[in-house]
């Protein structure tokens, strides 16, 4: 086999003290098919006294996929759309030419310790569609579709796989699963490669085989194009298959994902000067980081276009 290439996960802050591991944007690898950005965090045990809202933000050029094991999340955004994640439930956003949101803490959890644990990744969008309408999507836990596989559960959070198909609607063709592995099996899955020539896998608890290689947990493995390479994971546990269609060169600057670094740059001046649509019923919000001149090749995202 092939030797792949993998991506180790480098830690962030998110603000007191509630730390995430990304593994993408990477040096080596800047995004796997449309997905530009993947944030793994928890689990951890939230104290009562800690503060981990996201206070409003703004995105454009991008769709945000939130996926949670355990915890939950108020999500508010500036279309006024209010909606609680819980556990197997997928909140999707569309940002198009831009949107606010906040994510914090439901008033049921607050001064209540806790757990969390989930996932956000971030799509960018067809350039066609970057000037599009900010949109929102919630589809529940129990219409997710689950494909019983031999030894593993596999969820289809987007794209088709399995011969099962999300409810998630997307602009790109695009693939997430979560597959619950059960402990020594003894079994193997045989990867799908349709509608992705870009993949890569990320085990949240355990270490997995690849082809029979072992790869370490919080490990991202990129997947060679074409290939349906089989997938273990001796002691069970999570893992999450990601992919697509290339969409070509990308800059990602703070929040703001586009394809010219105008867009970037009127993004900025716009939350700068707060002209961007508020939220309803929220005041605060997350002001802009002071800007760096950075090289290209730092700021972008290469891909096939």
């Amino acid at each position: 086999m092939t030797q792949l290439q993998t991506l180790a996960p480098q830690a962030r802050d998110l603000g007191g003290g509630f730390l995430v591991r990304r593994l993408l944007p990477s040096a080596k690898q800047r995004a796997v098919g449309p997905f530009v950005f993947f944030d793994h965090f928890g689990p951890i045990d939230v104290p009562a006294g800690a503060h981990h809202d996201v206070r409003p933000h703004p995105h454009i050029g991008l769709a945000t996929l939130t996926y949670l094991f355990e915890g939950a999340i108020m999500h508010r955004d500036s279309t006024g759309v209010v909606q609680r994640i819980e556990p197997g439930a997928v909140n999707w956003m569309s940002a198009g030419r831009g949107i606010v949101h906040s994510e914090r803490t439901p008033k049921d959890f607050v001064g209540q310790p806790h757990r969390s644990h989930g996932l956000q990744l971030w799509i960018a969008l067809p350039e066609v569609l970057e000037d599009s309408a900010p949109s929102f999507q919630h589809v529940p836990a129990e219409r997710i579709p689950r494909v019983r596989l031999a030894g593993a559960t596999a969820h289809v959070v987007a794209g088709t796989a399995f011969g099962a198909a999300s409810p998630v609607e997307m602009a790109s063709p695009t693939l997430a699963v979560v597959f619950d592995c059960a402990v020594a099996s003894g079994t193997s899955i045989a990867l799908p490669a349709a509608d992705a020539s870009e993949r890569a896998l990320y085990a949240l608890d355990h270490p997995i085989e690849v082809d029979g290689v072992k790869f370490d947990e919080c490990t991202m493995v990129v997947l060679a194009p074409g290939t349906t390479p089989e997938l273990s994971a001796p002691r069970g546990g999570r893992v999450v298959l990601v992919g697509g269609e290339s969409l070509g060169h990308r800059f990602v600057s703070w929040n703001f994902v586009a394809s010219t670094r105008e867009r970037i740059r009127a993004a900025e001046d716009d939350w700068l000067a707060q002209r961007f649509a508020r939220i309803p019923g929220e005041t605060e919000f997350i002001p802009l980081p002071p800007r760096r001149p950075a090289p290209a090749a730092d700021r972008s995202v290469p891909g096939s276009a």
